[in-house]
């Protein structure tokens, strides 16, 4: 049995778990792709899962870069269960900047485009703007893409005066399978590309933040009274710029030390909320070989609950880092047991239930267990 296996696992030790069931009421459209038989799989530029305390199951969404699809299904895995669970299937698949060859499932409705079924008719890359809000049990997702939506309003015959022009905030709550568009007043954050969505308990809300020409700051989300908040981090924008964290990060928030921790190529960074300070602790050379390479393509990153590191694995050199944040030190882990999957199409996160490791390779499950309890 799966679960017997990762409870013998021991300290920097792993174990390749075996295939994993893939259940739900699958349509046409997920057929058309495999998705009943390989499960969602890792989606380029979409690597992000954010796990669901009150489910103990980790959540994925989000499209990929064209090909072979752009989807707008929502998964659920589940580690005890050796389970992959479609929470939403697919409605019809989108082209890179348009809605598809059949956009008859797609309505032009208060000025956003959404399918018939509710779900977005604009799907995006997750980047590492996905998070989990546990106290809304709701999945957030800042669905930033390249659509003309101007150009698209035309098709229905609409006016693009009427397009909201707020961020593209959608929430998918996983108990009810439903979507739904969060609309937010001014002032509000720029969706750009890249950005990073992470929900902070401490702040009761949810952050998203960029540093880049387009956007320089990190805001809050409060999905109670459904608005943001500029937190102007770092008392200015100049000194904001030089300590900030840039797109295209991976990152974690630590529950014990309180603080936000990314990885953007050869650079970290620690956010502080009750400093309201961002600080770049470390910046190597790109040769470096004592840190890892930090992307939301290519490396996902998590927060290890027993010890607090931060893990972090390297898909192109199949490589696994460990990060104490109290030492600003990266250390490159050699586990012990069966190797780690490989392919371009894997997707891991951190199950705090069972404190392993996990990576799944199209329905291939595989488990690390940093330190044992």
């Amino acid at each position: 049995m799966a679960a017997a296996r990762i409870k013998a696992l021991k300290s920097n030790e792993a174990v390749l778990l075996g295939e994993a069931k893939v259940v739900g009421d699958f349509n046409a459209v997920a057929k058309r792709w495999n998705l009943h038989k390989t499960g969602p799989r890792g989606r380029d530029f979409t690597i992000k899962m954010v796990w669901a305390p009150e489910r103990q199951r980790v959540l994925f969404c989000g499209a990929n870069h064209g090909v072979p699809h752009r989807l707008n299904d929502v998964w659920e895995f589940d580690l005890s269960a050796l389970t992959w669970i479609l929470l939403y299937a697919p409605d019809n698949p989108r082209d890179y900047t348009g809605l598809g060859k059949d956009f008859s499932d797609v309505e032009f409705r208060d000025g956003i485009f959404i399918t018939k079924r509710g779900g977005p008719a604009i799907i995006a890359h997750s980047w590492w703007g996905l998070a989990y809000d546990p106290k809304q049990r709701m999945m957030l997702f800042m669905n930033t893409w390249v659509t003309n939506k101007k150009k698209m309003v035309e098709l229905f015959n609409g006016d693009p005066a009427k397009l909201y022009a707020g961020p593209p905030l959608w929430g998918f709550s996983p108990e009810s399978g439903r979507w739904r568009m969060l609309k937010t007043p001014s002032p509000a954050p720029r969706p750009i590309f890249g950005g990073w969505l992470e929900y902070v308990p401490e702040l009761n809300g949810t952050l998203w933040h960029a540093n880049n020409w387009q956007m320089r700051a990190s805001w809050l989300y409060d999905a109670k009274t459904g608005s943001w908040r500029n937190l102007h981090a770092n008392g200015s924008t100049a000194k904001f710029e030089k300590q900030a964290a840039t797109p295209e990060q991976v990152g974690y928030y630590d529950p014990k030390r309180r603080i936000l921790v990314a990885q953007r190529h050869k650079d970290t960074f620690h956010y502080t909320p009750a400093a309201n300070k961002w600080e770049k602790v470390l910046s190597m050379d790109k040769a470096s070989k004592e840190v890892p390479y930090g992307h939301d393509a290519y490396s996902p990153m998590y927060h290890d609950p027993v010890n607090g590191h931060g893990l972090l694995v390297e898909f192109k050199t199949n490589t696994l880092w460990a990060y104490d944040p109290d030492r600003y030190k990266w250390t490159k882990l050699d586990p012990e047991g069966d190797p780690m999957p490989t392919g371009r199409k894997r997707l891991a996160y951190v199950d705090p239930i069972h404190n392993v490791f996990v990576i799944i390779e199209g329905t291939t499950v595989w488990a690390y267990r940093h330190q044992s309890e």
